[in-house]
C-alpha cells in the first residue's frame, strides 16, 4: 500500500513539472547576411534575475594589428587584461564614461589586470594604429555574442515573457536599437526571434603603415 502511494505522489509531482525553454536569436543585415559580433540581450519581464557568477578575468589580444576578439560582454565586478602578441608595440586606451585606462604595451606584454565595476560600453582603441577598435559591453543582463553564423541560442530559460535587445557595433547612427518580445511556455517548446540589422561598413583593416615600425 505504502508503495502504491508513494508512486502516485511521484506521477502528480510530475504533471506540474515546468520545462526550461530555449530561445534562438538570428541575426542577419539588411542583405539577408548573417552578421558576428552583435551582442543579444535578455531581459525577463516578471521573473528574477539570474544570480551574479562569481567574477572572472577575460583577455583582449593584439595580434596582426587587431584586438582579438572585436566584441565582448563582461559582468559588472570582471577583469580584463591586454595582450601584445604583435611585433610592434601598441598604446591601448579608453575614454570611455564606464571605465577609462591607458597602456603602452610592448611586444609580448601584458597589462595589469583592469576591473570593470560599472555597467555600460567600454570602447577601446591604440593611440598608434588607428584602425584597431575593440568594445567591451559590461552588463548584468543575460547576454551572448554571434558567431559566424548570426546565431545564437539562450537555453534552460524559465517561463516568461522576455525582452530581446541587439546592439552592433557597426549599427547605423540614428537608428533605435532594435528591441522585440518573445514568450517562453511551461512546456519546453523551442521559440525563435529574427532581426535584420542596417549596418555601416567595418572600419577596420586599415592599417596605419605609417607607424609599422614602432
Amino acid at each position: 500500500m505504502r508503495w502504491r502511494l508513494m508512486v502516485a505522489s511521484l506521477l502528480l509531482g510530475g504533471a506540474g513539472q515546468v520545462c526550461a525553454g530555449q530561445l534562438v536569436v538570428r541575426v542577419g543585415d539588411a542583405g539577408g547576411r548573417a552578421v558576428a559580433d552583435a551582442v543579444v540581450l535578455l531581459t525577463p519581464t516578471a521573473g528574477p534575475a539570474a544570480p551574479a557568477p562569481p567574477p572572472v578575468t577575460h583577455y583582449v589580444d593584439q595580434r596582426h594589428e587587431a584586438f582579438i576578439p572585436y566584441v565582448q560582454v563582461v559582468r559588472p565586478g570582471d577583469r580584463v587584461v591586454f595582450r601584445n602578441s604583435d611585433a610592434t608595440r601598441h598604446h591601448v586606451y579608453s575614454f570611455s564614461d564606464a571605465k577609462a585606462f591607458e597602456f603602452l604595451l610592448r611586444p609580448g606584454e601584458n597589462s595589469p589586470p583592469v576591473t570593470l565595476d560599472k555597467a555600460g560600453l567600454v570602447a577601446v582603441g591604440c593611440n598608434i594604429h588607428d584602425h584597431m577598435i575593440a568594445y567591451l559591453l559590461v552588463t548584468s543582463q543575460q547576454a551572448l555574442v554571434t558567431p559566424s553564423t548570426g546565431e545564437v541560442t539562450f537555453a534552460d530559460l524559465a517561463p516568461d515573457s522576455y525582452t530581446v535587445q541587439v546592439w552592433h557595433p557597426q549599427l547605423r547612427p540614428g537608428v533605435t536599437q532594435p528591441s522585440t518580445k518573445a514568450t517562453i511556455r511551461a512546456d519546453g517548446t523551442r521559440e525563435q526571434v529574427d532581426f535584420a540589422l542596417p549596418l555601416i561598413p567595418d572600419p577596420r583593416g586599415f592599417a596605419d603603415r605609417e607607424h609599422l615600425d614602432y
